[in-house]
């Protein structure tokens, strides 16, 4: 029983450690301090290590010996990585979801499209921050629908890295429009059982977000030459 808690406690401290370097809550080079992490979580320095060297098999975090734990965080060249590959895991994702799909799926898919076309014409940052959200929600219910816990398992997490270079994606407004256009699209052939359209839309629509990533980060760097 011991040991279960344990392993839960870990569970738990690894969860909330990998979400805050993902969301940005920890930048990059960051110290996590052991004693401080425990005290804010409630737990003993064990559990803390444990989730520590747990992340840095993930590569977010680097073990200093006699030094500390240094946040290594997820670089633009993986954030290019990982939307190369999700481009390709997206398609099959659509196909299975095609042939698997429920009833229930496809109407939850359609309340997402209509909640984001809702939210697409509210000005600010309540608009990026609830279309971002919508976005995972959509892709979400995808994995779900496809089939395969394992295919569900890799894309999930691939999701939850990239997650502030999705939210930055959609905070421009023209993309954030063609983004939901892109779920319906991809929506209607998985409606129309069309899984080749269904897999060459959902493969589009993830390179689209990757052009348009890519420009903003190019942006990003000439802006800082600049100054």
């Amino acid at each position: 029983m011991e040991e279960y808690q344990d392993q839960s406690l870990r569970g738990k401290v690894f969860h909330k450690l990998r979400e805050n370097i993902l969301s940005g809550v920890y930048q990059d080079h960051e110290e996590l301090r052991e004693a401080a992490i425990g005290e804010e979580m409630g737990v003993s320095r064990t559990p803390v290590r444990e989730a520590l060297r747990q992340l840095e098999l993930e590569g977010l975090v680097t073990l200093v010996p006699n030094r500390g734990a240094y946040v290594t965080g997820i670089s633009s060249k993986d954030v290019r990585d990982i939307y190369e590959i999700r481009s390709m895991l997206e398609g099959l994702c659509a196909r299975w979801a095609t042939e698997h799909i429920t009833q229930k799926e496809i109407e939850a898919l359609e309340e997402v499209i209509l909640l984001s076309e809702f939210y697409l014409k509210k000005p600010g940052q309540e608009q990026a921050r609830q279309v971002a959200e919508l976005d995972g929600k959509f892709h979400k219910i995808l994995y779900e629908a496809s089939n395969s816990r394992i295919l569900e398992h890799v894309l999930s997490d691939f999701h939850k890295y990239v997650k502030m270079a999705r939210t930055l994606s959609v905070e421009e407004q023209d993309r954030a429009v063609k983004s939901v256009e892109e779920h319906r699209e991809i929506l209607e052939a998985i409606r129309n059982k069309d899984a080749g359209r269904a897999e060459a839309l959902a493969d589009r629509h993830i390179r689209k977000a990757m052009e348009n990533l890519r420009n903003k980060q190019e942006e990003e760097s000439e802006w800082q030459k600049s100054k």
